[in-house]
Order: C-alpha cells, then structure tokens, then sequence
C-alpha cells in the first residue's frame, strides 16, 4: 500500500502550541522572586531608590545614610509588605501574559526570538498595571518619607501612610508613577532577553558549542547576568520613576509629575548624570536576580521534576 510522503523542498508545517503553566511554577517563581528580594535584593533596591531620590549623594553616602536610618534594616525599609507583595506575585502575571502574548505572536507568523520579546514586553507592562504600580510606589515612599524618629514623634506605620495617600489621592495616589514602572519593565524584559540571547550566542562562538547544544549552568547565568547587567542602560527611565513616587520634601519640585515633566525636572536640577543615578546599584540588583532565578532556578526545577514529574517552564 502507498503512504503518502511530504514532497521534497516543501517544509512541514510546524504546530504551535501553548506553553502549559503550572501551579509548581508559579509557587517556583514565587519562592524565588521572596528568597532573592529578602537576601541582597532589596538592600540594593533601598541604596538604589536611595541615589535616585538623593542624587547629590554617591554610593558611600548612601549606604552610610541608610545604615543611620536604623542600621542594617533600615536596608530592609519597604520589605514587609510591599517589596513581598510584589515579589509573590509579578511571577504569575508575567507568566500568564506572556505565555499568552508569546503564543498570539508565534500565531500570526512571529519567529521565537521576536515572539520572546514580544511577550516579555506585554508581560512586563502587565505586571506594571496590575501589582507593580502600588508596589513600587509604596516601597519608595517607606525609603523617602520623612520618619520624624530624630524629633521623637512616633512615625505612622505604612499602612497608616498607605491609608492616608489613598484617602487624599484614591487609586492615582497609590499607584503614582506606574506609566514609568510600565516603561521601565517592558524596556527591561525586551532587552535583558536579547542581550542574554546575543550573550548565549557569543558564549557558544567561544566554545564552539552549536545552536540548540546545551549551555553549562555557569555559562547561562554568565550570559543571563550579562543580559540583566547591560539592561540597566534605562536607568533614567528608574530615576524617573524614583521621583514620581519620592516623598522627599523639595518645593521646587513640579506638582502632578508626569514622566516628561519629571525628566525635565530632574536634567536641569541634575544634569545627564542626574538620570544615572543609582546605576551601579542597578547592575548589581540585575546580576543577583540572575543568580538566583536562573542558577539557583535550574536547580529548583531539577527538585521540583523528581517531586511532581513534570519540569516547570516559562519566565520568572
């Protein structure tokens, strides 16, 4: 009998299907967006915000400042909740969505690395609008505000101050600056994953390793944190944002900032330098995210396939 057969030159037609995402991995990428945040993350997030908002101070003042807020927590200002609210769930908006984006952009005929991008940009301005915003803004008001302990007047707590901007200024109040935080994730997903890619790719000229042959763990957190290192090159866009949501006293400051407004507030108060600030912080911050979600992330994988069976998949 005759089997029909693919006729020569004609390429098949591939199937596209959906990336499944389970429930192992959005408590995988939870677990590790907590553990790294708790560790070194959000010390570098307060020295950062820190720059940002003080931008007449350099790295050294900044830690010394920090530490005279209340010594080693003041490095922790802004962790509970808000930095763990926001490390707890940005994982599984950014894995729904960009599962999602990634498989509409493979639909309409998008290569891999166009739809990876495609999806890490949708993904990014989600979890922007949908747990980011007030997050980030809370975080950066707990660094900034005037704490009133040095002339002994018990400070409110942060969810006190979170009432009171909420009763003042409503939803808008609380997630001030979240069209910057919106900016600064979809510029920051679409280039850490193609300066990670274009990383990989020069790693694999070095060791004359081909296309689709594995890389070693250290090779993928080497390119991985070449990706996040280089992908700070948006740092004005993070100042940007850092002076929205400051509640640092500064009467020359413009009322009802909006990003345009702000960068001109901050060039001609600060220079170019000014919109750099916090930099090296930044890098620092990218490169201990790639540490511990793609190395300590492919070990957890490895734990998590031998206790459930099946391999969790998809960004963190």
């Amino acid at each position: 009998m005759a089997t029909a057969s693919v006729p020569a030159g004609i390429p098949s037609v591939q199937k596209i299907e959906k990336k499944p995402v389970s429930f192992s991995n959005l408590l995988l990428g939870a677990g590790l967006n907590m553990f790294e945040v708790t560790t070194l993350g959000q010390p570098l997030e307060v020295v950062k915000t820190h720059m940002a908002a003080s931008r007449g101070d350099n790295i050294v003042t900044a830690f010394k400042k920090t530490w005279g807020r209340g010594g080693v927590f003041g490095f922790y200002q802004g962790l509970i909740p808000w930095a763990w609210i926001e490390a707890s769930t940005k994982g599984a908006v950014l894995l729904f969505v960009s599962s999602e984006a990634e498989y509409y952009a493979r639909s309409f005929g998008a290569g891999n690395f166009t739809a990876g991008i495609t999806g890490g940009v949708i993904g990014g301005v989600a979890q922007a609008y949908a747990t980011m915003g007030f997050c980030t803004c809370m975080k950066t008001v707990e660094i900034t505000r005037h704490k009133q302990a040095a002339s002994g007047v018990k400070p409110p707590s942060t969810f006190a101050v979170f009432a009171d901007i909420y009763r003042r200024e409503g939803i808008a109040g609380i997630n001030k600056g979240v069209n910057a935080v919106a900016i600064r994730q979809m510029t920051n997903w679409g280039s850490r994953f193609g300066l990670a890619r274009l990383a990989e790719q020069g790693i694999r000229d070095v060791t004359g390793k081909k296309e689709g042959e594995k890389l070693s763990a250290i090779e993928k957190i080497v390119a991985s944190a070449l990706g996040g290192g280089l992908s700070a090159w948006n740092q004005p866009i993070e100042v940007i944002r850092v002076e929205m949501q400051s509640k640092k006293e500064d009467p020359n400051r413009p009322k009802n900032l909006t990003v345009a407004k702000a960068a001109k507030y901050i060039y001609s108060n600060n220079g170019i330098k000014g919109l750099y600030r916090g930099v090296t912080p930044r890098v620092g911050l990218g490169v201990w995210q790639t540490v511990c979600m793609v190395g300590l992330g492919d070990m957890a994988k490895e734990a998590v396939a031998k206790l459930t069976g099946e391999v969790p998949t998809g960004k963190h």
